[in-house]
């Protein structure tokens, strides 16, 4: 009775989420009564006694307990707890903190910005309106509405039907948009090529240092005083970063992987109780004072506009070098198993063309010492984040050294904005209620700011170079009303997590569909009865 385009019109792409994770049953919610509200930040539902700690989570789940991660805010260094946790439950955080973008990423239900909740760590108790909750207590949290449960709720898991992949495919038909994923792992890639991703768009480097066997090294290349012991502490991190780059490539199977070299600042991978620094000292033969003294010395003000990004491998080439190598031997190794891939490096965080031409020589002068060599030929690209606002104003000059760009939305709206994408939470809600702002800037993208300078740099970027290719990797990447635009301005493709890929294969489509780029192929004809 309606055409294919008719009906991928009529649906509505953020009803996908119910398809792709686990629900609460319906009889059981209707009883319980939620005793906080947060930030709906990673959809699905979750249910697990309290957790304190990112170490606590994954004994625990290793012993068989369900767990929920309760956290003031996460850092990098919880990812390990993050995995075995059922959900995760921020008190402070936005709809981009790291606690949002990492449970997405992974298809992990979490509420972040849950002010209501006071923790005490020292007790082991968390407080809410006045009740006491213990780590034999339940929580259960809604991550699509953001409600928190002080009891255990019966959860089921999602349920895909037959159905659900001939919509996918009319959606690719009829979309001109690519879609790609955000992964950091071969696990989290696998689930993104099942769900239609066409390759990476993002792999955050830094969330393969945090495991336990390389942390150490990690650590003391942060507190190396020469470049000497740097380079030492480097080698030891340099098989596994090339271990990590194989397993990408391998579970994408010849589809392209931007991989972004180190961005956060380098205070996020040591400790700051004393107690913590105190038991690292000793495992790395240094005294107390020595390592406090570094600690304190990484400590910034505004640690999101500091030292981090290009301006690590500006300070450090030598990191930088050790991501090359890592990135071309793994390209090299998969060669061998019949795998042809060409790396595409993306460099954070710029906003000067001499910064971006620094690393990139250091990049280059790498990969074509690791390929001579080999006695080896390949093909690589290195590109940028447009993430800072003077990037994207001067794209045409970026573009003399860049060969592609990849908008990091995250940051840009923090920068446009001038406010912390982790703290705006606090004062936001006014905002929706005063009809400031109509939606959360860090959730849609705010078209007439932030979109305006996205603008200026694809202008800017095609003058230099016209054929450069454009991407979205933000989490405003799975989000329908920013594809349409990102659709509309003549973007490449988007890149989200892997659990919306199918939210975005559908709004590419819608878009195409309502705002003709490429001709589609030929509409599907109505059944009618000429007769």
């Amino acid at each position: 009775m309606i055409t294919e385009q008719e009906a991928l019109l009529k649906i509505e792409p953020k009803q996908l989420d119910a398809l792709l994770h686990p629900q609460f049953e319906a009889k059981a919610l209707k009883e319980a009564t939620a005793i906080a509200t947060g930030l709906a930040a990673s959809p699905g539902a979750a249910c697990g006694k309290i957790s304190f700690s990112a170490e606590e989570a994954v004994e625990r789940s290793k012993a068989g307990e369900k767990v929920i991660l309760v956290r003031l805010e996460t850092s990098p260094e919880d990812i390990e707890g993050m995995y075995a946790a059922q959900g995760i439950l921020t008190v402070r955080g936005g709809m981009t903190s790291h606690a949002a973008v990492v449970a997405r990423g992974m298809g992990a239900c979490c509420v972040s910005g849950c002010e209501e909740i006071r923790i005490d760590e020292e007790k082991r108790v968390i407080y809410v309106k006045g009740k006491e909750y213990g780590d034999q207590d339940y929580l259960s949290l809604d991550g699509s509405t953001g409600k928190v449960y002080g009891e255990q709720i019966a959860t089921e898991e999602a349920t895909i039907s037959g159905d659900f992949d001939k919509i996918m495919k009319w959606a690719d038909k009829y979309r001109a948009l690519k879609v790609r994923t955000n992964a950091d792992t071969p696990k989290d890639a696998a689930v993104a090529v099942g769900f239609g991703a066409e390759g990476i768009g993002l792999c955050r480097t830094e969330h393969m240092f945090f495991a336990e066997d390389r942390i150490p090294a990690v650590r003391e290349m942060i507190v190396s005083k020469t470049v000497e012991e740097r380079q030492k502490a480097l080698a030891k991190i340099l098989p596994m970063q090339r271990e990590d780059f194989e397993g990408l490539y391998t579970a994408m199977a010849g589809r392209p992987v931007t991989i972004r070299f180190l961005d956060p600042p380098l205070h996020e991978f040591v400790p700051t109780q004393d107690e913590d620094i105190a038991n690292l000292a000793k495992t790395m033969g240094l005294t107390f004072e020595e390592l406090k003294s570094t600690v304190v010395g990484l400590h910034e003000a505004n640690p999101m506009m500091g030292h981090r990004g290009c301006r690590l491998a500006v300070t450090y080439p030598e990191i930088a070098a050790m991501q090359t190598q890592a990135v071309i031997e793994a390209a090299l190794a998969v060669r061998k198993k019949g795998i042809e891939v060409v790396p595409e490096i993306m460099i954070p965080l710029v906003g000067e063309v001499k910064e971006l031409k620094y690393v990139k020589d250091v990049v280059v002068a790498t990969a074509e010492k690791v390929l001579k060599k080999n006695k080896a030929k390949m093909e690589y690209h290195i590109g940028t984040m447009i993430e800072i606002p003077r990037a994207a104003l001067t794209a045409d000059e970026i573009a003399k050294e860049a060969e592609f760009f990849s908008f990091g939305t995250n940051d840009l709206t923090q920068m446009t904005f001038g406010f912390s994408r982790d703290d705006a939470g606090k004062f936001l809600g006014e905002y929706y209620e005063k009809k400031i702002f109509e939606s959360d800037p860090f959730a849609r993208l705010d078209q007439i700011g932030v979109g305006k300078l996205v603008k200026i740099a694809i202008e800017g970027g095609k003058s230099t170079r016209p054929d450069i290719k454009l991407g979205i990797c933000g989490e405003h990447g799975g989000d329908p009303s920013t594809i349409e635009f990102c659709h509309n301005v003549g973007l490449t493709y988007v890149s989200c997590s892997p659990f919306r890929v199918p939210i975005a294969r559908l709004a590419a489509a819608q878009a195409n569909i309502l705002f003709p780029r490429v001709k589609p192929e030929p509409m599907a004809t109505r059944y009618l009865d000429e007769n």
